[in-house]
């Protein structure tokens, strides 16, 4: 299992980096399409699936009657059926991730892992503010062009990035530092006025 986890992990990371550029582009062609087609065309899942169905329906429906009357064979259709083993480990395995995410909700509910439910909340909070701005098919279209984008060009320009975050880092440090100094003047002007209102009463 452990093996079958890291050679997923593996083809993951090869399609994010591109490493598997005909399988990236195939991801995002596939995702802009349905990106274009219930975005933009207006489609629901439900109405774009029975579409199709019925198309395909009605090409093996002709297929076969035509195969009938010109003597040839009928169209190749594979015998469909799930064995109950298949069934039996999707169920197994639906199961324990759901037991799972019931313990954790509940601990999380309970209050035993205060970290863990202030980090869930405050996702919780950020889905909430970003749903509001953008619908859901268009915020997955772009998070997977992000994710398939920015780690590729950081893996191509990362000494160009790193040197400018670190120059943009150090700056930033050295302006909270002034600042932190600014800060620490202030209070201490304040500190002696007040002590030098206070002498004169």
């Amino acid at each position: 299992m452990n093996c079958f986890l890291l050679f997923c992990i593996a083809e993951v990371a090869d399609v994010i980096l591109w490493r598997q550029r005909n399988l990236t582009v195939g991801i995002l062609l596939l995702m802009l399409a349905t990106w274009l087609v219930f975005g933009r065309c207006g489609y629901t899942l439900l109405s774009l699936i029975s579409s199709v169905l019925l198309l395909l329906v009605t090409i093996i429906f002709i297929w076969a009657k035509s195969a009938s009357i010109l003597n040839r064979p009928a169209p190749p259709l594979p015998e469909l059926h799930l064995s109950e083993d298949m069934v039996n480990e999707a169920a197994s395995f639906i199961r324990s991730h759901v037991n799972t995410l019931l313990s954790v909700s509940q601990d999380i509910a309970m209050g035993k892992d205060p970290k863990l439910f202030f980090k869930v909340a405050a996702c919780l909070w950020l889905i909430s503010v970003i749903s509001g701005l953008t619908d859901l098919l268009t915020l997955g279209y772009t998070s997977l062009l992000l994710v398939l984008t920015v780690p590729a060009l950081y893996e191509k320009y990362e000494d160009y990035v790193d040197r400018h975050i670190l120059s943009i880092y150090r700056k930033l440090h050295q302006f909270y530092v002034k600042l932190d100094e600014m800060r620490v003047l202030t209070y201490q002007q304040w500190i002696l006025e007040k002590e030098k209102l206070s002498s004169y009463h």
